[in-house]
């Protein structure tokens, strides 16, 4: 099951790749339901072993393309998210006091905290890109306009999933002209 779940996870990022139109440095969301992969309900049954495998390949995804990855909490931390130190004040995230665990915060947000050089939570993003394992409504940390993305896979393990990228809003209305490059 675990290679299944990497090799899902890196086909659908690879898809997401090529539909996103991302500068170097953006964010990407990523929200995860361990126990929606396993086949639980939402919030039943974490899985460390899960999670571990998760992060580490949304890790090498970022890593690869210059990206900062968020890991979303559950709602026992307000959904507040993980990200490097680094992230913070380019950004201008706001900095929470807590330290996500299995059962507050969820496995995989304790995952990327355990598994990030220098890792602090944060309030919210607005992020350019963002993958949600499970229903974990990761939409509030995405940009204004989010587009969704279709790609290959459908599930992880037996959460569904959903990915999405940004882009600028249109402005101007009809006669306006808009650049095919960002949108």
């Amino acid at each position: 099951m675990i290679e299944a779940i990497r090799n899902d996870l890196r086909a659908a990022l690879a898809d997401l790749w090529k539909a996103a139109r991302v500068e170097e440095g953006s964010l990407f969301v990523a929200g995860c339901s361990t126990s929606e992969v396993a086949g639980r309900r939402i919030g039943t049954g974490g899985s460390p072993e899960i999670a571990l495998v998760i992060f580490e390949t949304l890790s090498e995804f970022c890593r690869d393309h210059a990206l900062f990855l968020a890991a979303q909490t559950c709602e026992h931390l307000n959904r507040s998210l993980v990200v490097e130190r680094e992230a913070v004040r380019p950004y201008g995230l706001r900095r929470v006091n807590a330290v996500p665990q299995p059962t507050a915060g969820g496995s995989f947000a304790t995952a990327a905290y355990e598994g990030m050089d220098h890792p602090v939570l944060v309030e919210s993003v607005k992020a350019s890109l963002g993958v949600d394992i499970g229903n974990t409504l990761i939409g509030m940390h995405l940009d204004r306009v989010a587009v969704p993305v279709r790609v290959s896979v459908s599930r992880i393990g037996e959460a569904p999933l959903v990915l999405a990228r940004t882009r600028p809003p249109y402005v101007g209305g009809e006669r306006a002209v808009y650049d095919p490059d960002l949108g």
